[in-house]
């Protein structure tokens, strides 16, 4: 009986989530409110901010157009012929949905090789290590969100390839990331008034 009561604590601790918070904050267009409801979020960011230089309001908006602040977020599932699953559409994970292979990355050249994808700290301090190359190597500033954003979703090669150019979709989007980005940025400067 003894282990049958254990197996039932665990069930139910896993079912809670186990201890990790990754559903999104409930007012996704609230810097404020975000930054008031996960702190975690905010400290995490701001570490970044003061490492990389990246601001946090151009990593929030990557953020919220990756995973929405969701830490356990995929790719969607592919199906062949409508119906049988076939795998995720990449192997994108986490709050800055990085890609196997370039969080691997990030783990040798950082020496971080503990980072995980699901951990805000780590996930932040990915976005900072990823943009911060990207200025380095691409001349992109750290403060334009549009642009960092290309960068980050079609990889460097295909920013300096001009891929994005051919995808007028991911051009909307990298707009989109602009505008959120100085909406949270002008939201964070109220909140910092009130």
């Amino acid at each position: 009986m003894n282990w049958l009561l254990k197996l039932a604590i665990v069930g139910l601790v896993a079912s809670c989530g186990g201890g990790g918070n990754f559903s999104a904050p409930r007012q996704l267009d609230n810097a404020c409110a975000i930054a008031s409801e996960r702190p975690a979020y905010l400290r995490a960011m701001r570490q970044t901010e003061r490492k990389w230089g990246v601001p946090v309001h151009v990593q929030m908006a990557t953020m919220y157009q990756e995973s929405k602040f969701i830490g356990d977020a995929r790719t969607p599932h592919q199906y062949a012929a409508g119906v049988i699953p076939v795998g995720r559409q990449s192997s994108a994970f986490g709050y800055s949905q990085a890609l196997d292979g370039t969080w691997e990355e990030y783990q040798q050249n950082s020496g971080n090789r503990r980072a995980r994808r699901d951990n805000i700290r780590d996930a932040t301090d990915f976005m900072g290590w990823y943009m911060h190359g990207s200025q380095q190597q691409l001349g992109l500033s750290k403060h334009d969100a549009t642009s960092q954003y290309l960068a980050y979703h079609e990889g460097r090669g295909g920013y300096r390839s001009g891929s994005f150019r051919g995808k007028p979709w991911l051009m909307r989007v990298a707009n989109q990331v602009g505008q959120r980005s100085e909406m949270y940025r002008q939201q964070l400067i109220a909140c910092r008034r009130a």
